[in-house]
């Protein structure tokens, strides 16, 4: 590996469109797949399901606006480090950086691997589901290890096909399925629901299935025309997501009764008998498979981009911001694939991931909390790409961000408390590495 100064680099070759596949495909996991049962536990409206998606996708749209301004003001890969750096200082950045960087990325990748073994059982009985999910990390990682024109290719191949198939599912569905005594259509007593405890509580597993609306950010340093394409990105995969939530979760209300998914967690399996029958299984856990594929690529490319930032800046980090003659941040991936792969090992990363979570809101939180104080404290910034309907936008991210992280303190609090301990631990190892790098000058 050579290191080399960022000046020095090929110019950016990440196009719109396979930036808008990383946001698609970070989004579509496997909540979507699952938080269906969850909520039906509680709520027993059609309207008011399906409103909950409305809702949850609405709210990230309102967080790509904000993040979209911010990109474009400060465009450089990193996400909330580059942007709490300059907001707050480079600690607060650094505490965010070292949530991304450890396993705010490798511990989704390590879930996301284990579902692909678990489905993949459905489709390949007899092969055990560890050494799949292993086989498809290491695949995804030498992918990304060939350069940035073959992740391209890889990235947006396999979205499209998540996409196909999710569209042929919800297709099927309604043409083949049997429709169920359910209504979309808004009632008098959908109301009391909606302003129900179990409608709020739900809010926060389908914010989950949201998560990755800021994918794009990650990478924003490697698109082409970042202030055009980087909303473009951000608004066009979020918005499609919207769209694609919607239709799957009507069409799972559509061809399944109700009391079948109520408290389940395969949804998609249980709607996949109702549509396709006995085979239903084996098509869905092919369909979930070929998802999560992309899905692990997304996360495998933007993670990285966490700790080649971190290793511009923090000298003790720097052997992660050096780039191989193609320029690919091999250290920076080899090390997110390592630790993904040793969390799917100790099947640990359920709990890692619990940890992290409210850390993680929390800096989205700061995040856009950042954006109203620059524009209160340096409104003479260029904005290339200024947050529509502020300050409403920001303001209803940051209600229902805040309530996250009530709900995570009150039914999770030693999570959230453990959470709060690793931001700790990150502001401590950025005061080490700054005063190892004073004693080296």
């Amino acid at each position: 590996m050579v290191d080399r100064p960022r000046a020095s680099r090929s110019l950016p070759a990440v196009s719109t469109l396979t930036a808008t596949a990383i946001v698609v495909a970070d989004m579509i996991g496997v909540g979507v797949f699952t938080s269906l049962g969850f909520q039906a536990k509680d709520i027993t409206s059609g309207f008011a399901l399906v409103l909950l998606w409305v809702v949850g996708g609405g709210v990230a749209l309102c967080g790509a606006l904000c993040y979209a301004e911010l990109a474009t003001m400060f465009p450089r890969s990193g996400g909330e480090y580059n942007f709490l750096s300059r907001m707050y200082g480079p600690a607060v950045g650094f505490m965010a950086g070292w949530l991304s960087a450890t396993v705010g990325f490798a511990a989704p990748v390590a879930l996301a691997a284990m579902a692909f073994g678990q489905y993949a059982e459905a489709v390949l009985p007899g092969f055990p589901a560890l050494p799949l999910g292993l086989a498809v990390i290491w695949t995804v990682s030498a992918v990304h290890l060939r350069g940035l024109r073959h992740s391209s290719v890889f990235q947006v191949v396999f979205t499209l096909l998540k996409l196909a198939l999710i569209v042929g599912f919800v297709g099927v569905g309604f043409a083949r399925g049997s429709s169920q005594p359910i209504s979309f259509v808004p009632s008098a007593h959908d109301l009391t629901q909606i302003v129900s405890p179990g409608f709020a509580v739900s809010l926060v597993f389908v914010m989950y299935a949201y998560s990755g609306w800021n994918a794009a950010t990650y990478i924003v340093g490697e698109l082409r025309d970042p202030q055009r394409s980087l909303p473009r990105a951000l608004l066009a995969g979020t918005g499609f997501v919207l769209v694609l939530y919607i239709a799957l979760n009507a069409a799972f209300l559509y061809t399944t009764p109700l009391t079948e998914l109520a408290g389940q967690v395969e949804i998609a399996l249980i709607a996949g008998r109702h549509v396709f029958g006995e085979v239903g299984g084996r098509l869905v856990g092919i369909l979930i498979c070929a998802g999560l594929i992309p899905t692990i690529s997304a996360m495998m490319w933007i993670g990285p981009r966490v700790t080649v930032a971190m290793g511009e800046d923090v000298v003790p980090l720097r052997i992660f911001a050096r780039h191989s003659h193609d320029d690919v941040p091999t250290a920076a991936i080899l090390l997110q694939c390592g630790v993904a792969s040793l969390l799917l090992l100790t099947q640990s990363f359920e709990a890692v991931l619990e940890f992290v979570q409210f850390g993680l809101i929390a800096c989205s939180f700061l995040t856009v909390l950042g954006l109203i104080k620059l524009r209160i404290t340096r409104p003479d910034l260029p904005r290339p790409c200024r947050t529509w309907g502020y300050p409403y936008t920001p303001l209803i991210f940051l209600a229902v961000t805040l309530f996250m992280m009530v709900y995570l303190v009150a039914v999770r609090p030693f999570q959230a408390l453990a959470g709060l301990l690793m931001m700790l631990v990150g502001l401590v190892l950025y005061a080490v590495a700054t005063v190892q790098t004073r004693r080296k000058a």
